[in-house]
């Protein structure tokens, strides 16, 4: 049995178990959220969230995913079939492949890449194309309109979110997002969240426009286009793009906490549970999910100009200004 297990633990089978292990996470997370969402707009709006299935409704996202399954796949008789089916495939690539390189507790992650800053930002960009599928692949007014804005918003949300890691990467010396928790070690004081505040800021508000969700949902716009993107989706596929989106917020969250939370990192020394600091990450991660969610019904929608005068006119100078001030202070310090 021994050797059955050391063998699993050697490349590739290391990587192939680990890599469906983070695909079916990745499934899970979309399926939980789902009906973590709905429970918190019920919250916020005094109103019952799911309640019917299952003792207070636990058993809402399983009844979902079967009426997804059984619903007939339709696609518009236009349609390059082809792009139309590829572009959720585009989306939740990126939203399950990044988390390989996501340390969730000492020595828990699936690669530690010695570029991982720049995996993360090369590999969400693809999210980007796979909403340009959709709406080039659906032959719709409203879908393409939904993909060029998801196109303009996601693209022009990327320069300050890269720029906003700068910061990061200069106190680190390191593209390892392994090394980024490590450097953070000995308390919460040294976390990142406080010498770098208006990156934290700046990534955090980039990080909802990356993943779609309101005040930047302009690609999908209910009242305006319908249902921008992926109006003519349904059953599996419109699920798999939910998914996506789902993980996206997730998958950003956990990047958050990576990058200025401390990761796993305890918030006392004493506290330190070792290889179970899984529990650390996995509670910061959710604190900044419910954040995104409390946001998603507190706000109202900007309107497509708001949205661009915000990124290149205040996001893009305050992480530029920051970026100084880091490069500054680290040159005075060392």
């Amino acid at each position: 049995m021994s050797a059955f297990v050391n063998a699993l633990d050697q490349e590739p089978w290391r990587f192939i178990i680990s890599l469906l292990a983070i695909i079916f996470l990745t499934l899970n997370v979309a399926a939980v959220l789902t009906f973590a969402e709905r429970k918190v707009a019920g919250y916020i709006q005094l109103r019952y969230g799911p309640n019917r299935v299952g003792p207070r409704g636990v058993l809402q996202p399983m009844a979902d995913v079967l009426k997804l399954f059984t619903k007939e796949n339709l696609s518009p008789g236009r349609a390059d079939v082809w792009v139309f089916l590829a572009a959720p495939i585009a989306m939740f690539i990126p939203a399950a492949v990044i988390w390989m390189v996501v340390p969730f507790a000492p020595k828990a992650v699936v690669t530690n890449l010695n570029i991982g800053l720049l995996f993360v930002v090369s590999t969400t960009s693809i999210g980007a194309l796979g909403v340009v599928m959709a709406g080039y692949g659906s032959r719709s007014n409203f879908s393409l309109l939904g993909a060029l804005r998801g196109a303009a918003q996601m693209i022009s949300y990327e320069v300050p979110l890269i720029l906003s890691l700068l910061g990061v990467i200069i106190l680190t010396g390191s593209l390892s997002l392994v090394n980024v928790v490590n450097n953070q070690a000995g308390g919460f004081w040294h976390w990142y969240i406080w010498s770098q505040l208006p990156m934290f800021a700046t990534f955090y508000i980039a990080g909802i426009a990356e993943v779609k969700r309101i005040p930047f949902d302009l690609p999908e716009g209910e009242s305006e286009i319908v249902g921008g993107f992926m109006i003519e989706y349904s059953g599996m596929t419109w699920a798999l793009i939910q998914a996506s989106e789902f993980a996206s917020m997730g998958l950003m969250s956990a990047i958050t906490t990576t990058l200025f939370l401390g990761g796993w990192q305890p918030p006392f020394d004493f506290l330190d549970f070792g290889n179970f600091n899984w529990i650390w990450f996995g509670l910061k991660t959710a604190i900044i999910m419910f954040t995104f969610q409390w946001i998603r019904w507190s706000v109202p929608r900007l309107r497509m100009d708001q949205l661009m005068d915000f990124g290149w006119k205040f996001l893009v100078p305050l992480s530029l200004v920051w970026l100084f001030v880091t490069a500054a202070g680290t040159l005075i310090i060392h």
